[in-house]
């Protein structure tokens, strides 16, 4: 694609405020904790059409943390013809719970999306979650962590995605792996990296070279044990770069991954090329 033609839409504000289509919708009512997820539509959605779905999750180590994370980039992907949803999840410093009811709370996302896909108009086989740091643990988690169901949940439908997009994503929670000391033994099954089978969706990790909390040779050995299994891993490198290089605050980087994000749900099929959307 040729990159002049790639033009990112530029968001000030939140996805409330960007004059698309939205919607506040209650995903999961549990204990006393209401859960929501934004919905950000396409213009002009066509009748009897049905729409990829991109699904966020915040970053924060399951501590803290904003839906708002990634409205720029739903914002953009929604004007680009996917129907986007930014998801709030149980954290520490709200709920006082553990990374295992986020994680609970990321499969029940899915669910929910996958189960309402004709209220929201998607296709239920093109489901893409996508996250930063934890929240990429939260949107890997859910397509290769068995266990770690809400116990209401409808577990006939499926909490796997179809596709991956990872933002320095928590995939090691091993020990000397981030989160082990909340985690403990339950890594076995909590950990992406550790838990990658046959069948594992095609995904897209884009790490920092100076990232603190992921070595650039973890994020190797998930690419090549991804590789292993049959499945599709783009392992893209950004030089010199921290953990969270990819927010829009950063906005070199911010169009950077864009692209590279919107380059990978080309390849799928779930996108057609060359974009061209105004800069606001």
């Amino acid at each position: 694609m040729n990159s002049k033609t790639f033009l990112i839409l530029c968001c000030f504000c939140s996805a409330f405020k960007i004059g698309l289509a939205q919607e506040l919708i209650l995903y999961k009512d549990v204990d006393t904790t209401q859960l929501f997820m934004e919905v950000i539509y396409p213009e002009n959605l066509e009748d009897n059409k049905e729409y990829p779905a991109l699904v966020f999750f915040f970053g924060g180590g399951w501590v803290g943390g904003s839906r708002q994370q990634f409205a720029p980039q739903a914002a953009y992907f929604a004007k680009r013809g996917i129907v986007c949803f930014l998801v709030d999840y149980r954290v520490k410093n709200i709920h006082q719970t553990s990374p295992f009811e986020s994680l609970k709370d990321a499969k029940s996302a899915i669910r929910y999306v996958r189960t309402h896909a004709s209220d929201f108009q998607i296709d239920p086989h093109k489901i893409i979650a996508a996250g930063g740091s934890a929240g990429g643990h939260l949107a890997a988690a859910t397509a290769l962590s068995q266990g770690f169901d809400e116990g209401t949940d409808a577990l006939d439908v499926s909490a796997v995605p179809n596709a991956l997009i990872l933002f320095n994503p928590v995939i090691d929670n091993g020990p000397g792996g981030y989160g082990f000391e909340r985690i403990g033994e339950a890594y076995a099954k909590f950990s992406p990296i550790h838990n990658i089978r046959v069948g594992a969706p095609p995904t897209l990790f884009m790490l920092g070279t100076k990232d603190r909390l992921i070595p650039v040779i973890t994020a190797e050995y998930y690419q090549m044990v991804m590789e292993k299994v049959g499945s599709r891993c783009d392992l893209k490198l950004y030089e010199d770069q921290p953990h969270g290089f990819f927010n829009y605050s950063n906005f070199e980087n911010y169009k950077k991954t864009l692209q590279a994000s919107d380059e990978f749900l080309q390849s799928l099929g779930y996108l057609k090329a060359e974009p061209v959307i105004e800069i606001r």
